[in-house]
């Protein structure tokens, strides 16, 4: 697919960045900001959006719970997931004269309590319900069945009845601010039995159910793996006069392997600076020059790795790459949705060990994972974004005087092909030393402040590492959770009161290690 010269031109850039950090591994950091000089709003898009396994497992109680906590320490507003039209959701059959019967019990179960802790659904429209399937093709342990419909004629008419209910119980002034997806990863032959040709079919008369409800509400895709079909997306769209209000795609960070359940084959953490960043830059610009220049982009799902079998997503370093990748993408996508928030999460069936390398942001027994501070210092950051030329930070202020300084280094560590992440993130990955960072900021009131300091890394809000230092337990007794949570709360390592005098700026200066992540909290007292 032809990139155009300046998603070249910023990849350029990225590796180029990446080969500045390499070349000064060991030299000393400064960043300087100033009060006075703001960027703008901090992009609204990090904590857009968070991703789920499947609908079925929204309506367990220890699921609940974590997604009410991870909303309140992160502030994701959306929420996507799988399976909301599977068989086990009970939304559709048929009686004995083929007539649609349809049943919204458990969706209604699990969008109020969405609505209860304040999140929105990015409705993701799949899998095909088995009595309206073409065949009996399925995909995971919970067997989503992935056939185009045998009639596409109650395939729209299901869409329409249901987006209709959804107007009737919310709203539809609240049913405009949500999102509609039609399917997941249609040029994947695991998710998509039919063509391109048939997902283009599928989504038209989807599309025509929604918007014969409401002409305002959100429909997109094509939710595609690896930011594929956008352009030819766009141009059925445009041709054939199909609603199209956005665009959604995915990206993950690793070379070998597909859809690789258990981690059998291996992944590898792919050593290219603009992997997943690249991407969306690339989706930006193939819609800029478009017919359709102004559509909104939607990454539904992003991460380190697409196998829920990848002891990355367990390990120190996912918490910077995922800031590293943020940082990168800037304002070119409207959300990335970090696949998953949990790892109650059953594509390949029940999980039977704690750390099993699983997608989520906390384990199935609630154990913060270093990504799940990642994402809870983005949410601690002001909403005004301060000028700054460093790379891997953003410094904030908000209405109220205090400053929020996030800053980190990403090292990619990985030894190369030869080595599996399976591998090689199972073990014990001490971090070395990358100098001293010296945070400067100019302009700030005189008076004084308490200075509070968060981190992640290497043994430090590490729940895996604790893990591993207990001989890796296949099971984690009641006491052994809470001594891996305690010694992981994400409590500040320092804490002080200090004065600023009138046009003295502000310094701090810490010893940073790879894959360190600070979160520098100043507040005005």
């Amino acid at each position: 697919m032809k990139k155009h010269w300046y998603v070249m031109m910023a990849a350029f850039l990225l590796i180029a960045e990446t080969a500045t950090a390499q070349k000064d591994h060991n030299q000393d950091r400064a960043i300087n900001v100033d009060l006075r000089k703001t960027a703008g709003p901090l992009p609204a898009m990090l904590n857009a959006c968070v991703g789920a396994g499947r609908a079925a497992e929204g309506l367990r109680a220890d699921w609940q719970q974590q997604l009410a906590y991870v909303r309140k320490e992160c502030g994701f507003r959306y929420i996507r997931m799988h399976g909301l039209l599977g068989d086990e959701m009970a939304v559709y059959t048929q009686d004995e004269k083929g007539n649609p019967q349809y049943n919204y019990m458990y969706i209604d179960v699990l969008f109020d309590f969405l609505h209860s802790i304040g999140m929105k659904p990015f409705v993701e429209l799949g899998f095909m319900p088995s009595a309206l399937a073409s065949g009996p093709k399925t995909i995971f342990w919970w067997r989503g069945n992935v056939t185009p419909p045998r009639d596409y004629d109650k395939w729209e008419k299901l869409i329409q009845n249901l987006v209709a209910h959804f107007t009737e119980r919310y709203g539809a002034e609240e049913v405009k601010s949500w999102y509609f997806e039609v399917w997941n990863e249609p040029n994947l032959d695991g998710f998509w039995a039919g063509s391109q040709a048939d997902y283009f079919k599928l989504y038209t008369h989807a599309a025509r159910g929604i918007k014969n409800v409401n002409p305002a509400y959100r429909v997109g895709g094509p939710g595609t793996a690896g930011a594929a079909w956008e352009p030819e997306m766009i141009d059925y769209c445009y041709q054939h006069k199909v609603p199209l209000d956005f665009i959604s795609t995915h990206a993950y960070g690793v070379k070998q392997g597909y859809l690789d359940e258990f981690g059998r084959s291996g992944t590898v953490l792919d050593k290219n600076p603009a992997s997943v960043s690249g991407d969306v830059l690339q989706s930006r610009a193939e819609i800029a020059a478009s017919k359709m220049p102004g559509l909104e982009l939607h990454y539904t799902e992003w991460s380190a790795s697409y196998t829920p079998a990848d002891p990355i997503h367990d390990s120190y370093h996912e918490a910077a790459y995922v800031l590293q990748k943020l940082k990168q993408v800037g304002n070119a996508a409207n959300s990335m949705s970090y696949w998953v928030f949990t790892d109650i999460f059953e594509e390949p069936g029940p999980r039977f060990t704690p750390f099993h390398g699983g997608f989520g942001m906390l384990t199935i027994q609630g154990i913060n994972k270093p990504v799940f501070y990642a994402y809870q210092f983005l949410h601690r950051l002001g909403s005004t974004e301060l000028v700054n030329k460093d790379t891997s930070s953003w410094v904030c202020r908000d209405s109220s005087g205090n400053v929020q300084a996030l800053v980190w280094d990403f090292t990619n560590t990985h030894p190369g092909d030869s080595v599996h992440n399976q591998r090689y993130y199972i073990r014990d990955l001490p971090s070395k030393a990358k100098g001293k960072l010296q945070l400067n900021i100019a302009g700030m009131a005189a008076g004084q402040y308490a200075v509070e300091l968060y981190k992640v890394g290497y043994n430090s809000n590490d729940a895996y590492t604790t893990y591993l230092s207990m001989g890796s337990p296949a099971q984690l007794n009641r006491q052994q959770v809470e001594l891996i949570k305690q010694q992981n709360n994400g409590a500040p390592v320092s804490r002080a009161i200090i004065s600023v005098k009138e046009n003295e700026a502000f310094t701090k200066t810490i010893d940073i290690r790879e894959n360190d992540v600070f979160l520098i909290n100043i507040l005005k007292l």
